[in-house]
Formats: C-alpha cells, sequence, structure tokens
C-alpha cells in the first residue's frame, strides 16, 4: 500500500475517532497522519512520497505567486500602464517526456496570465506557446525550462 494511501487511511481513522466529520478535522487528520509516517519514515526505505509531496507543496506556492506577478504585468499591460504587449509564438524544446510532465507543464503555462500553451509536436520535443510579453525570445526560453519545467520534473522525478 503507498504512502499516500496509509496517510489517508489514517486521517479518515482521525476523523472517525474525533467525530470531527469536517473538512478542518480531515485536515488536521491528514497533516499529522504525515507527522506520524515521517517519523516512522526509516520503515520504507526507497519511498518518494515525502519528497514528491513537499515538492508538489513548494511548487504550488511557487506558481500561485507567479499567476498574482503575471496577473499584474497584464492588467498594466491591458491599462496601458506598463510595458506595451509584444506577443510572440515561442518554440520551447522539452526535457519533460512523460504525458503527465508534459500536461502539466502545457496546463500550467496555460494557467498563467499571458501565456498559452498551443501545441506540443509529433516528436514530443518541443512545446510551441503563445506569450503577450516577449521582449527576447532567448530569455523566454531560458525563464520557461530553468524555473517552471525544472520545478515540475524535480518533484516528480
Amino acid at each position: 500500500m503507498s504512502l499516500f494511501v496509509t496517510n489517508l487511511l489514517l486521517a479518515l481513522a482521525w476523523v472517525a475517532v474525533n467525530g470531527d466529520f469536517s473538512l478542518g478535522g480531515f485536515v488536521a487528520g491528514f497533516i499529522l497522519a504525515h507527522l506520524i509516517l515521517f517519523l516512522a519514515r526509516p520503515l520504507y526505505p526507497g519511498q518518494r512520497y515525502f519528497h514528491t509531496l513537499w515538492g508538489a507543496l513548494g511548487f504550488l506556492l511557487w506558481f500561485l505567486k507567479e499567476v498574482w506577478v503575471s496577473s499584474v504585468r497584464v492588467a498594466k499591460g491591458v491599462l496601458g500602464i506598463g510595458p506595451k504587449p509584444t506577443p510572440a509564438v515561442v518554440a520551447i524544446p522539452l526535457d519533460a517526456r512523460t504525458d503527465l510532465e508534459i500536461t502539466l507543464l502545457a496546463c500550467c503555462i496555460t494557467l498563467t496570465p499571458g501565456t498559452l500553451s498551443l501545441d506540443v509536436s509529433p516528436d514530443r520535443r518541443t512545446l510551441y506557446i503563445h506569450s503577450m510579453f516577449t521582449e527576447d525570445v532567448e530569455a523566454l526560453r531560458r525563464e520557461t525550462k530553468e524555473t517552471m519545467e525544472r520545478r515540475i520534473l524535480e518533484f516528480l522525478r
């Protein structure tokens, strides 16, 4: 049984024992179960559960910050008080290989205001995106690969 399922079952047991069938009770149980499993991690050698869970949480927080910053930039551009939009379609070479990695990258790019994933090449080595603000194509490629793609691959691999 995976540690995530064990964590969920322990959280459900916590909710049942306390009789608190609320989201807050479940979250408290999940956190408590996570701490218990973390202390017992020597019993589960080779498990990537903690690395993946904390990596995903770190990525989520970073991504929310990026969405906020991009939203402000797009709003300024639309209102005419920021840099003028310089749209471009850019091909980004991919290090991501699995369907999950490519899909997550494409979705995160699309969810970030001012950018849109357009297509993946047939050989799955290039992602085409549209960017609303593209002063330097190489800088956009480098920034996408070094920030978003790298962070996704870190917690998925």
